[in-house]
């Protein structure tokens, strides 16, 4: 398992705010004041294998905190990201609260025992409906008491179409380890929005320019912007700028990340501003 943190040290941790997202592939969180909303720490953990089940991933997360003091602390509010594949957007107009299993069947394989939730995006005006790890939600109840959780396309949507304002039609790209979003965007508004899985460069590329087809985008016009795990040196960007004309990163303006190594781009969900 590898770790980077920003080098930052928490003095004052009074009224403070802890934000932690959480895959199969690996666990980060921020600690952030709530009065300022200034990032004070970000700790990011890749697992060297991705983990298969939800119970070996709480197994890992059981770990970290137990291993990691800067979780050890009275927060003053929680919010939790489940990041996975399990999730739909379903407009208001066509949503009910008791056909939530049904929407999700549409697109995944779900259990009569699965506890289904789903989060109000307010401007796009649609739900996004999806399987939490409910496991690790009982966990981190008994560690902190009553948290918020939300799905990470939830905060990503809102992320992006808050912080940018695109009069064209705009892809954004949100890359993690084996997963990785796509998410396009005009004028505010929401034109699409998927995750999808890849083992190999030509399994991300295939997905990029299947999108660009069904939605009429020209491969020599439109723009993509790339968040996440990925850069100009990485195969999936190489590959993807042979196709692609205009890619750029969207770059946060947190100022954790002059406490970091890592690239501005990276951990938008969290850190992304």
């Amino acid at each position: 398992m590898l770790k980077k943190n920003s080098n930052t040290s928490l003095k004052n941790i009074k009224d403070t705010k802890l934000s932690i997202q959480f895959n199969l592939d690996g666990f980060s969180f921020c600690i952030s004041n709530n009065v300022s909303k200034e990032t004070i720490y970000f700790s990011e953990y890749t697992f060297s294998e991705t983990k298969l089940t939800p119970e070996s991933l709480l197994l890992k997360i059981k770990e970290v905190f137990k291993n990691d003091t800067h979780l050890q602390h009275d927060f003053s509010n929680v919010t939790v990201i489940h990041q996975n594949n399990l999730a739909t957007l379903v407009p208001n107009k066509y949503f009910n609260e008791d056909k939530l299993a049904e929407y999700l069947n549409f697109n995944i394989k779900t259990l009569a025992t699965d506890f289904i939730a789903f989060d109000e995006i307010e401007n796009i005006k649609a739900k996004s409906v999806y399987v939490p790890y409910v496991n690790i939600n009982n966990y981190l109840f008994q560690n902190f008491g009553e948290f918020e959780y939300k799905h990470h396309t939830t905060a990503l949507i809102k992320k992006i179409i808050e912080t940018t304002n695109t009069t064209t039609k705009t892809m954004f790209v949100n890359v993690s380890k084996s997963t990785f979003d796509v998410i396009v965007i005009k004028n505010k508004k929401l034109l699409f929005s998927n995750s999808f899985s890849f083992e190999t460069k030509e399994d991300f590329i295939y997905y990029i320019l299947f999108v660009a087809e069904q939605l009429e985008l020209n491969t020599e016009e439109f723009p993509l912007y790339f968040t996440g795990n990925i850069e100009v040196t990485s195969e999936t960007y190489k590959i993807t700028f042979e196709y692609v004309r205009n890619i750029y990163f969207l770059e946060s303006k947190n100022l954790i990340f002059n406490h970091l190594e890592n690239s501005k781009h990276s951990n938008y969900i969290l850190l992304g501003s």
